[in-house]
């Protein structure tokens, strides 16, 4: 007896027994399943994306009240494939990480030689993705084509693009544009002159993830989006520099929102730095921002990143209807930089 599927509402994950009607007309199965009536109806907007409209473009959550000019700008291209003799993440397939679970409330993981050559190799690749995709930039192109540019250069490095159907994101890499903190869906929407974007890559090759991300000014930006963007930039640049054995993972968090408020900027606390090696996330969390709770200590051997978000308004968030696309509150804008690191004996080492 074959077992039910998954619902492919994104927010959850019971067992399905409806199936999308017009799926079944197109002979599209393997996103058209849902647990209710609900889930379908709450999921139609990024869901017909599915079934390969090629109306013009148009906005799936009208009823939506965004918080500053950008849109959403559907419909979505269809999910890429991944050649079948590349390796990949237990999520690739069902879209949960069961290594992750398991991995709750563990210790974190020190790596031996071995595992960090591994990691490494993963690392290089998605820094030679991001520097790739970050050459492409130009004014009028989509962020779907950037994902396209980043899923082909990730497959023929050998790595699967690792946000690909993680917790069901649909795309191979994230775009987050102007007040988007962080995971937007790159889409149909084209760049624009005076916008910032930025993308953040993560591969997994070989049993191991990589994370780094920078974000890129388009055409002509004023003064104040430059000056976010290089205060960002900053910040990481200052939050590495402390990286040593001995030093505790919530300290970083001063050393960046120092810096980001003394520049007259906020940052963001919903979203985190995070471990990572053969699991795309786990131990130890990194906040970037002062007097938090994060537990741990920097040990030789551990590998995580540091990712400030960093917001010319308030640093708290607006989440889209597609359960993504996180933006500032405020509608004002934010940028992002990412490395992955790794702590040696004597200090760091930027993987990214």
């Amino acid at each position: 007896m074959l077992e039910k599927p998954l619902c492919a509402s994104i927010e959850c994950k019971n067992k399905a027994h409806l199936q999308c009607p017009t799926c079944v007309k197109l002979g599209k199965n393997g996103e058209s399943f849902f647990c209710s009536q609900d889930c379908f109806k709450k999921s139609w907007g990024s869901h017909k994306a599915v079934h390969g409209d090629t109306k013009s473009p148009y906005d799936p959550f009208k009823t939506f009240k965004y918080a500053g000019p950008l849109r959403a700008v559907y419909p979505l291209s269809p999910r890429r494939t991944v050649p079948e003799e590349i390796s990949r993440p237990d999520y690739a397939e069902s879209g949960i990480s069961r290594s992750e679970l398991m991995s709750r409330g563990s210790d974190i993981k020190v790596l031996t030689p071995e595992e960090i050559e591994g990691a490494k190799k993963a690392c290089a690749i998605t820094r030679e993705v991001l520097e790739l995709a970050a050459k492409s930039i130009r004014v009028g192109m989509t962020t779907d084509e950037l994902d396209r540019i980043v899923h082909e250069a990730t497959i023929e490095r050998g790595a699967y693009p690792s946000p690909l159907n993680y917790n069901y994101f649909p795309k191979s890499c994230c775009t987050s544009l102007n007040e988007v903190i962080c995971h937007g869906i790159p889409d149909q929407r084209p760049l624009a002159d005076g916008d910032i974007l930025n993308i953040d890559i993560s591969c997994f090759y070989q049993g191991f993830h990589g994370d780094t991300n920078g974000t890129y000014l388009v055409g002509n930006v004023d003064e104040a989006g430059q000056k976010l963007v290089n205060v960002t930039r900053e910040c990481l640049e200052k939050a590495i520099a402390a990286v040593k054995p001995g030093m505790r993972y919530r300290d970083f968090g001063k050393i960046i929102e120092d810096h980001a408020t003394k520049n007259g900027f906020s940052v963001v606390r919903a979203f985190v730095g995070h471990g990572i090696h053969q699991l795309f996330h786990c131990a130890p969390n990194v906040p970037h921002y002062a007097n938090n709770k994060a537990i741990g200590v920097c040990k030789p051997g551990h590998i995580f990143t540091i990712e400030p978000m960093i917001c010319e308004g308030v640093h708290q968030e607006l989440m889209w209807p597609d359960g993504w696309t996180a933006t500032t509150k405020d509608g004002k804008r934010s940028a992002q930089f990412e490395h992955t690191l790794l702590v040696t004996e004597t200090g760091v080492e930027i993987l990214t």
